[in-house]
């Protein structure tokens, strides 16, 4: 149920319940979408999709871009690489580092899972939205993210 509060104070409120709420249920359903016809979920997706557009991408890349921690990042490559679908290659600039690639057969899945999942996705947000709102929605969260990411707000430590 959603927040409920009158006044100027609980819009910010309202907004943060909204905003975390209807993400949540559009992952979860693109998950659901993923899972039944790539058995993958939105997580994999994100991460070999953030490949196929930024090839030779390293760990920090995908941890800085999805503000989550190194670890947990490289943990989720780990799993993908299992899979076969991601390997790491030498970094000639920074030995300690390894550059990401998709192989073929992670580039064939993210291919497919890519155009299920913009379906998909289309299908959710045209249910409720038209093409204006879609664009005004998108500008909106647009401006707070790069507020955000320019004081480095919300960026984990670890």
């Amino acid at each position: 149920m959603a927040y409920k509060s009158s006044g100027a104070a609980a819009a910010p409120r309202a907004f943060f319940d909204h905003l975390v709420r209807t993400e949540t249920r559009i992952y979860n359903a693109l998950n659901d979408h993923l899972r039944e016809h790539h058995a993958i979920v939105t997580s994999q997706f994100e991460f070999l999709d953030y490949l196929r557009r930024h090839p030779a991408a390293r760990v920090a890349d995908l941890a800085a871009e999805f503000a989550i921690g190194v670890g947990a990042t490289s943990k989720g490559v780990d799993r993908l690489e299992r899979q076969g679908w991601v390997a790491r290659q030498p970094n000639p600039a920074d030995r300690r580092s390894s550059l990401l690639v998709l192989t073929e057969e992670g580039e064939r899945l993210v291919e497919a899972a890519g155009r299920s999942f913009d379906e998909r996705l289309a299908e959710l947000l045209g249910e409720a939205l038209d093409g204006d709102q879609l664009a005004a929605g998108t500008e909106l969260l647009g401006l707070l993210r790069a507020a955000l990411e320019r004081t480095q707000t919300g960026v984990p430590t670890g």
